[in-house]
C-alpha cells in the first residue's frame, strides 16, 4: 500500500529541517525541492529508511529554468517497489557552478543518468566515476538542452510569409 505523502514529508522535515525548502503534490505524486548540498544524505535517507525505501531510481535528469535565480535543476524519480510509491526529488544548482554530488555510490543506474545530464545540461556531478559526454559528440562545446539558444535561425529563407500567402 502506498505510502501517504504527510508520512514522508513527516518524515523528511523532522531529519533535514530548513533543508527541505518547499513541497507540492501533481497527480498523486510527492515533490519536493530541497538545498543541493544535502541531496546524498536526503537520498541515503529515502534508501536506508525501514518504512520508505526508495531504492529505485526510476529517472534522473536535468531541467534549465533560464530566468530563474538558479537556473539548473536537477530531477530525481524514485520508487519504492515494497510500498509502490513514487516520489520526486528537485535540486537546484547556479549557473556560475553548476554542480551536485553524484548518486552512483547508491543508485549503479545513476552512471549513464548523470552522464546524459551532464552531455545535454552542462551539470557537473562531482566525484562521479565516468563524467563524459555519452550521447554528443566529444569535442561538442556546447549543451544543447540549455535554452540559451534561439528556438529558430533568424536568416532561414523558407520560413517567409509570402512562402505561406500572407
Amino acid at each position: 500500500m502506498p505510502i501517504a505523502s504527510d508520512i514522508i514529508l513527516t518524515k523528511l522535515n523532522s531529519q533535514f529541517g530548513d533543508g527541505i525548502v518547499s513541497h507540492e503534490e501533481q497527480y498523486n505524486m510527492l515533490i519536493i525541492t530541497a538545498k543541493s548540498h544535502i541531496n546524498v544524505e536526503i537520498l541515503k535517507y529515502l534508501y536506508h529508511e525501514d518504512e520508505l525505501k526508495f531504492q529505485f531510481l526510476t529517472d534522473l535528469t536535468g531541467v534549465h529554468y533560464p530566468e530563474s535565480l538558479l537556473p539548473f535543476c536537477v530531477v530525481y524519480h524514485l520508487h519504492s517497489l515494497t510500498t509502490n510509491t513514487r516520489l520526486r526529488l528537485k535540486f537546484f544548482v547556479p549557473l556560475e557552478n553548476p554542480e551536485i554530488e553524484t548518486m552512483t555510490s547508491l543508485y549503479a543506474s545513476a552512471n549513464w543518468m548523470e552522464r546524459e545530464t551532464y552531455d545535454f545540461f552542462g551539470i557537473i556531478f562531482k566525484n562521479h566515476p565516468n563524467l563524459r559526454r555519452i550521447l554528443n559528440v566529444d569535442d561538442m562545446q556546447v549543451h544543447p538542452m540549455r535554452k540559451e539558444y534561439p528556438l529558430e535561425d533568424p536568416n532561414r529563407v523558407d520560413k517567409k510569409d509570402h512562402f505561406f500567402g500572407r
